[in-house]
């Protein structure tokens, strides 16, 4: 092959080799464009194959789910508060896969407690069950208490208030001096591992309060209205009879009687803090809207289903 020379000056003389084909190199980089190619569509192929089989799998469980697997067992596990209970006196029937939701209202006597029943009661599906631990038999130790609490959760307690087959929220109110501080321990793990909401039903006029827990008092002995006694009224009439009662109040202890309530209340709220609840006072709900009331359940405690 000739050869190429330039001058550059007269006694300068460089000579350059002819520049060759670089064959190899070329070779080596298609080939490492070939083995790239072949691995992004390897990997393409993977994940089209993978979501294939995906959607697959998606559609068999939707049209035929298998008959053995606890969909109940495992929808309450992911939503704790919805229960659904087998009670052992009777059959739930078509109600059977309905959620179940439980509460307690924990309140002291003479604050609106029936009042506020009533309202639940007034809905088709909450029972409301009343105050079951008036007895002291339910409440001589934490096994009594247990064993009527699983009675009243498991749709197992029949009154007036109940709707068992197709209840939607079931519970009962507890009042503060009913063994409820005595065993907070064992019950705030109860309601906890149960998944209970808690409602807490205070009254801010402490002091009406009082005058009602002794015109009530009164009217245990005295029994003002033909001879029976009421521990709630249900008319006007009944009301005037019972409140033409004038009570006497300690004045000198009654500061610190009012201070009392109050720290029981405020006790049974540091003790109750763990778990689901929320607070509502008499005087709130008796001057608010009661469709607002009860919308406001729904939304922000959602203890009440939905109609």
């Amino acid at each position: 092959m000739a050869e190429y020379v330039c001058l550059f000056h007269k006694d300068t003389v460089i000579v350059k080799s002819p520049r060759k084909s670089p064959v190899f190199l070329r070779t080596i980089v298609l080939l490492f464009g070939i083995v790239c190619g072949i691995y992004i569509c390897t990997v393409c192929l993977r994940q089209i194959n993978t979501v294939s089989k995906i959607k697959t799998q998606n559609l068999q469980v939707i049209e035929s789910p298998s008959p053995d697997s606890n969909i109940l067992a495992q929808l309450e596990a992911r939503i704790p508060t919805l229960h659904y209970p087998k009670p052992q006196t009777f059959s739930r029937g078509e109600c059977i896969q309905n959620p179940v939701r439980f509460f307690a209202i924990l309140s002291m006597q003479r604050s609106g407690s029936g009042w506020f029943e009533t309202l639940l009661n007034s809905h088709i599906n909450i029972s409301s069950n009343g105050e079951i631990f008036c007895a002291m038999d339910r409440r001589k130790n934490i096994s009594t208490i247990m064993q009527t609490l699983d009675r009243v959760y498991k749709l197992d307690w029949f009154n007036s208030a109940s709707k068992n087959e197709c209840s939607a929220a079931v519970g009962f109110k507890w009042m503060l001096n009913q063994g409820l501080i005595e065993y907070h321990k064992e019950i705030v793990e109860y309601f906890n591992y149960r998944g209970v909401s808690v409602v807490f039903l205070f009254r801010r006029n402490l002091l009406r309060r009082m005058v009602s827990l002794l015109a009530n008092s009164h009217d245990r002995y005295a029994k003002l209205l033909n001879g029976t006694h009421k521990s709630h009224v249900h008319s006007q009439e009944e009301a005037a009879a019972l409140s033409s009662y004038k009570p006497i109040i300690n004045s000198t202890s009654l500061i610190s009687d009012l201070r009392e309530v109050e720290m029981d209340a405020v006790k049974a709220l540091e003790y109750f803090n763990s778990t689901r609840h929320m607070v509502v006072y008499y005087e709130d709900l008796i001057t608010n809207n009661t469709v607002r009331i009860v919308t406001s359940f729904r939304k922000i405690f959602t203890i009440l289903p939905d109609c």
